[in-house]
């Protein structure tokens, strides 16, 4: 083993050397197979499986392996350099090979990069017809395969009109191994198509075991055809298998499934449209529902200030009349009655307008309990704080009194004799005029009266 290696090292190191300059002048590597080196790469385990990877790397690492051995680009990644320089060729000799599509640049398919379940997924998803390229560097016509299939410009365009999902790799890597177990493939370079049909008991829908449908009516990816070996595989034979039975079975009905997406879409988007109208609806109901009864809360808060507001004024007003009475039945106690007949002379402007209250007090307002509420109708203190109460002596009074002739307003003022009263020095007569009959008067002269008060004399 270890003189084996030794012996085989220099022309493994030698056949690096030329694969290294062949590749780097764009030069087609011979299809040439030393027995040493196959020997050598059994011995050292090179020739077996090659470690895992994740798909994505592993796909990647095969495709730009694949644009060095062909001197091809794949065909995005052709136009992308060739219209905005984009990623380009994996070397700098391939990018300043290739210029424009018209200038006889080599191209290959695009191949999806990931897991063969992932390209399976896109076929299914996206309503679109696999093709799946297995190779492997044991067989002696890969290399053909790769450069003559491949970058053929008729059959990658015709992959490309179609929209074929092109996924594949090297039976070394895990992922292709697997993908040549559930493909049943047993010669290499192999190709097989794969597309969503109508589910038969019978068919072999697999590609994978998650690939199908679970069964009824729904349509499931299946294995189209197989083509396996050289001739098979040519790209004239996958042109014409392409063009003349793949397409005519298999497009009438993912264009019948395309349709019904595009439907199922269309009703998706207007139920969407739909649930976002009664969305918008519900929340401008629900807005009105909320500044409705904003309202009548406020409203109702509002009444029920202002009967607060109106008991209240009502209590203040009940109060007022109910000290009112009490006062006038402890006057009436003290300025009314037979010893009081003379008059009130020689007493307050006070007296006199307590004497004419007394005389006014309805009828109701007797003298019962005058005893407990004389005290109300005592003196001028008292009477003064209950007037500051009130605030107004016309409102608390609800008369004037008027000498007859000449007429003067005997104004209330606290603390005044009569005698000191222009008018009343030596008695006299008066002239009683209600406020509230003064205001009518007032009301009168502003619209159609006569313009006179009306007076009445006690």
């Amino acid at each position: 083993m270890s003189l084996l290696s030794i012996v085989t090292f220099p022309l493994h190191l030698l056949a690096s050397l030329i694969r290294f300059v062949l590749t780097g002048l764009r030069l087609p590597l011979p299809a040439l197979r030393l027995s040493l080196l196959n020997i050598y790469a059994r011995f050292t385990g090179q020739g077996q499986q090659r470690p895992a990877r994740d798909p994505y790397t592993v796909a990647d690492r095969w495709v730009r392996a694949l644009e060095d051995e062909t001197g091809a680009l794949c065909l995005s990644r052709a136009r992308a350099d060739a219209g905005v320089g984009g990623a380009g060729p994996s070397s700098p000799a391939l990018r300043s090979r290739y210029g424009t599509m018209g200038t006889g640049g080599r191209v290959l398919p695009d191949f999806v990069l990931g897991s063969y379940e992932e390209a399976l997924r896109t076929c299914q998803r996206e309503l679109r017809v696999g093709c799946i390229v297995l190779v492997s560097e044991e067989h002696d016509d890969t290399t053909e395969f790769k450069r003559k299939t491949l970058t053929d410009t008729h059959f990658v365009e015709v992959l490309h009109a179609n929209e074929f999902v092109v996924w594949g790799g090297d039976v070394r890597d895990r992922e292709p191994w697997s993908a040549a177990q559930k493909l049943q493939a047993t010669t290499y370079p192999f190709v097989a198509f794969i597309a969503l049909q109508p589910p038969r008991s019978s068919a072999f829908t697999g590609a994978s075991n998650n690939g199908g449908g679970n069964g009824g009516a729904s349509p499931a990816l299946t294995v189209l055809s197989r083509h396996q070996g050289l001739t098979p595989t040519s790209a004239s034979a996958l042109t014409a298998h392409i063009e003349q039975q793949l397409l005519p079975r298999v497009a009438p009905f993912l264009a019948r499934l395309k349709a019904q997406a595009r439907e199922r879409e269309l009703e998706r988007a207007l139920r969407a449209e739909q649930d976002e109208a009664f969305r918008r609806a519900a929340e401008r109901d629900l807005e009105k529902r909320l500044e409705r009864e904003r309202r009548e809360r406020e409203e109702q808060e509002e009444s029920e200030r202002a009967e607060r507001e109106r008991a209240e004024r009502e209590r203040v007003r009940r109060e007022k009349e109910e000290r009112r009475a009490r006062w006038r039945r402890g006057a009436r106690a003290a300025f009314v009655g037979p010893e009081r007949e003379g008059g009130v002379r020689g007493e307050t402007v006070s007296s006199l307008y307590a004497f004419v209250d007394a005389h006014l007090a309805p009828e109701a307002e007797d003298a019962e309990g005058a005893a407990g509420d004389e005290r109300e109708g005592e003196g001028e203190a008292g009477l003064a704080e209950l007037l500051r109460e009130c605030g107004d002596a016309d409102a608390w009074w609800g008369f004037k009194l008027y000498t007859a002739y000449p007429r003067r307003e005997i104004a209330w003022i606290a603390g005044v004799a009569l005698s000191n009263v222009d008018g009343l020095e030596r008695g006299g007569q008066l002239v009683v005029e209600m406020v509230s009959q003064r205001d009518s008067a007032n009301e009168s002269v502003s619209g159609d009266g006569d313009g006179y008060d009306t007076e009445e004399s006690e």
